[in-house]
């Protein structure tokens, strides 16, 4: 079995509405050696991003990072009862929005050297006020 690395990939939610515009900025693959295969993580294809931002919270300016933790078959696809948070925002409603959008999330699948595999990953979730003065716990 190829061993699996955890690789965080960014998913920025911009714009902090519905339909904002996401920047997805992804880890550089370990190079291969002769005992290691080069293994990549799993790569958003998203061109917007697809987490809406609560509006109670957009409002007064709350900010936080939900961190999930997700798993994508050797196609891509998440296995959406995986889907976990595995660090808090310290806000139950931006958690939920971020498990919400999971299912809405696509991924190009894993590679190990050029073989798609499997993988679990970490995904943070931001959300960020466009406007000054916003709280991040």
């Amino acid at each position: 079995m190829h061993r699996m690395t955890v690789l965080i990939v960014t998913l920025l939610a911009l714009g902090c509405k519905p339909g904002g515009s996401a920047i997805v900025t992804l880890p550089e693959g370990t190079p291969a050696t002769a005992d290691q295969p080069r293994e990549l993580p799993p790569v958003a294809l998203n061109a917007q991003t697809p987490v809406e931002y609560p509006p109670a919270l957009f409002d007064q300016g709350i900010e936080g990072t939900v961190i999930l933790r997700l798993y994508a078959d050797s196609t891509g696809k998440l296995v959406l009862d995986s889907t976990r948070v595995q660090e808090s925002s310290g806000y139950p409603a931006l958690d939920s929005a971020a498990i919400a959008a999971a299912p809405s999330l696509l991924f190009a699948p894993a590679r190990s050297d050029s073989t798609p595999v499997a993988a679990s990953f970490l995904q943070p979730i931001y959300f960020r006020h466009p406007g000054a003065g916003g709280t991040t716990p």
